[in-house]
């Protein structure tokens, strides 16, 4: 098969499902090509917990979308999260050399402001910049050739721990796979679907997986708060399985076709046929029930993402609401039930700013995978390196060579 020199990967790699999604770069933007799913069976609540599992689903998906799009895949851009993900709001200063912001400058501020105490079984794997300094001129965003003497950075830093890290690598690794880069998987959703009018206003975006829900929070175009929590469908389909006494793979079936997050949506008189345990007969039951199984789990959810906007500080500033996405998010019911809790605005987000197979991706639930691509295209620019070349995947071994070095 062809190797083109403009091809992104994306690799999601989630609780339930592991998706790669191939992007072409073209002077457009960008076009999906292809796109590979395969259920993930080697992750928990967002982490590696089998690496033979998770390298066989890599595989098949990778498989997949190699013969959806014609291609041989070699690198990608990898996702990573869980509830070891932690965000910090930090701020540098430094004196301006020659009275004219050079990029030396900025990139001495950056690392200024960088200089944060972080344990040593964790890794920064993002520093991005809020906003800019130029002796007491505030907001601004690129700072590049400004006359001045002081520069300021307000950024925003995400650490993971390095193991997590290390593992998403080493399980592409094991199927011959070079990682680009790692990219925080709520990062990567936020790209697909926020537009830059929500994060100007105050926006904060809810991505609802599998194993866990990412938070991230926008005001004045940049991120300022970033969490993770270790709740999402997969909980909901346990409680469904309890409830109605039939084996998880049913539950889920169920879910995806019956479920509801608000039980005052649903008419009295519906019914679902339920699969009973150990060769029992099926059961007929009310479709209330199981939205009265839903609903609490689903409130509980969303009563824990309000705590966090909360915690964040910068509720009052979320003027455009909230975006839901994610596979869960799928759920009828789930956005009028957000409004309820939160009090804002909601409406769900799905993937868009791209060509190609618009409709096969035009979902929540792969809005990782193509905000990863739209990531690792906006890299691919300023980089401007091509796929092939070995100097990205040595500059991320040597990340994590270095990351094994401070371990042992």
């Amino acid at each position: 098969m062809a190797r083109k020199d403009n091809l992104v990967v994306g690799l999601d790699i989630g609780t339930t499902k592991v998706c790669a999604i191939v992007g072409e770069v073209t002077h457009d933007g960008i076009d999906i090509i292809g796109i590979g799913s395969h259920p993930s069976r080697g992750l928990r609540k967002g982490v590696v917990v089998n690496i033979e599992a998770t390298v066989e689903s890599i595989k098949k998906a990778i498989e997949e979308a190699e013969l959806m799009a014609g291609c041989d895949i070699t690198s990608v851009y990898a996702g990573i999260a869980g509830g070891h993900i932690k965000g910090i709001n930090s701020h540098g200063i430094v004196a301006v050399k020659n009275k004219e912001v050079s990029e030396n400058d900025i990139s001495r501020v950056i690392d200024a402001a960088q200089a944060v105490a972080i344990p040593m079984d964790r890794e920064v794997i993002h520093v991005i910049p809020q906003e800019f300094i130029v002796d007491d001129q505030d907001g601004i965003k690129e700072p590049l050739g400004m006359s001045g003497v002081r520069l300021e950075a307000k950024v925003h830093i995400i650490s993971a721990a390095v193991t997590s890290a290390q593992n998403i690598v080493k399980c592409a690794n094991r199927c011959g796979l070079n990682v680009n880069d790692i990219v925080l998987e709520p990062l990567a959703s936020a790209e697909a679907v926020l537009s830059s009018d929500e994060k100007e206003l105050g926006v904060v975006m809810v991505d609802i997986g599998g194993g866990t829900t990412d938070i991230v929070v926008f005001s004045e175009g940049s991120i300022v708060y970033t969490s993770v929590l270790t709740l999402g469908g997969n909980h909901i389909t346990n409680d469904i399985a309890v409830g109605l006494r039939t084996p998880v793979g049913e539950a889920e079936k169920i879910k995806q076709k019956y479920g509801c997050a608000l039980a005052s949506l649903i008419q009295k008189d519906e019914t679902i046929e339920v699969p009973s345990v150990g060769g029992r007969k099926p059961r007929v039951l009310s479709r209330q029930i199981l939205a009265e199984i839903i609903e609490p789990r689903v409130e509980e959810i969303f009563s824990l993402v309000r705590q966090e906007m909360v915690k964040s500080g910068f509720e009052e500033m979320i003027a455009s609401g909230v975006v839901l996405t994610g596979g869960a998010t799928l759920l009828s019911g789930m956005p009028e039930l957000a409004e309820q809790v939160f009090d804002f605005p909601v409406r769900r987000g799905i993937p868009k700013g791209m060509g190609g197979l618009v409709d096969v991706v035009r979902s929540p639930m792969y809005s990782t995978g193509v905000g990863l691509v739209m990531c690792g295209s906006k890299s691919l620019q300023d980089a401007k390196f091509k796929v092939r070349e070995d100097g990205v995947y040595q500059k991320v071994k040597e990340r994590m060579k270095n990351w094994i070095v401070e371990i042992f």
